[in-house]
């Protein structure tokens, strides 16, 4: 069933007290708190971000006062997005990899003090920090795409070490506790391409190590092909239901659930989507904007957990799924 705004609207004033009691009951039976990635569909709450054209164009100095201004406007959407999430429940928040725009370029990155404003936007996060803590909201960073550390390449890999080492930054002032990555490539040998991975960890900061974490993806690695590197190298994996569906291994839901469970030295953290056309249509990897309540699975309700809601209706989707779980 899907619950729409419209369809609360309709209901009148008796469904939400009717809604914060089931809320509070689901509360009491497990620890289950949804997140919310990145960006807004409906709230007024905006992050900023300039291109590498943009600054280029400009004279070091003149570039480095607009990047200034960026990172004080992405603190202070920040903020809100911590005081929303705090507001309706939302459990978590994940930034953007870029809250801090064009940061590890090579020819026109920066450190936070070179900017005009680096000691305030640094005080800005560290209270984002304080605020997260305060209203119980869990922060994280899901870096793009291009950090690959099992890459054949030395290039990519100082590459995505240096984007790793930039967010761990920012985690440090905002108390985030996961920098979450993908395998990366198998490059013709998943064993070798996994061993690469095992090698690159030992040139990672402890403030990068202590964050990180795998996710099993919807094309190469699955969690029969994360879970002895996560065991033996002591990194947390992040279970994606949704990728595990599209890219099976020999694992049950629950299995890897429950292996997934046991690498994690603090609350674990889960991912879930729905396919845009359903599982029967042709391409099952497409995100819906919101979750089929079918496809949450019934082995995570009793679970201490966070889950990350990857659906295009972002702050809509998580409140609705929210609704939905209290309403079952």
């Amino acid at each position: 069933m899907h619950i729409g705004p419209c369809w609360l609207a309709e209901a009148g004033v008796l469904f939400p007290t009717l809604l914060v009691g089931l809320l509070k009951r689901t509360e009491q039976r497990s620890s289950v708190r949804l997140g919310l990635c990145c960006t807004f569909r409906e709230q007024p709450i905006k992050f900023r971000n300039t291109t590498i054209k943009a600054i280029r164009g400009m004279p070091r100095e003149p570039a480095l006062a607009k990047l200034s201004s960026l990172c004080l406007a992405n603190a202070d959407a920040l903020l809100e997005s911590l005081k929303f999430c705090g507001d309706q429940d939302i459990g978590c928040f994940r930034l953007n990899s870029q809250v801090l725009p064009v940061k590890t370029h090579e020819e026109h990155g920066y450190e936070v003090l070179d900017l005009p404003d680096g000691e305030e936007i640094i005080r800005r996060f560290k209270a984002c920090g304080g605020v997260a803590r305060d209203r119980g909201v869990r922060t994280c960073f899901h870096p793009d795409q291009f950090v690959v550390l099992n890459s054949p390449r030395p290039d990519v890999v100082e590459r995505s070490i240096a984007e790793l080492e930039y967010q761990a930054e920012v985690a440090e002032w905002i108390e985030a506790d996961v920098i979450n990555i993908h395998g990366g490539g198998a490059y013709g040998d998943k064993q070798a391409a996994l061993g690469r991975f095992a090698s690159s960890l030992s040139r990672l900061s402890p403030r990068v190590r202590e964050r990180l974490t795998v996710e099993n993806d919807d094309v190469t690695y699955t969690p029969s092909d994360l879970l002895p590197l996560c065991r033996e190298q002591g990194i947390p994996l992040v279970y994606d239901v949704h990728h595990h569906r599209c890219n099976p291994d020999g694992l049950s839901i629950e299995e890897a659930t429950e292996q997934a469970v046991v690498t994690w030295n603090r609350q674990p953290m889960f991912h879930i989507s729905s396919p845009l056309e359903g599982w029967k249509g042709p391409r099952p990897r497409r995100h819906h904007d919101f979750i089929d309540p079918d496809d949450f699975p019934s082995c995570w309700r009793d679970l201490s957990v966070t889950i990350e809601v990857e659906a295009k209706a972002k702050e809509v989707a998580v409140v609705e799924l929210m609704q939905q779980l209290a309403l079952r």
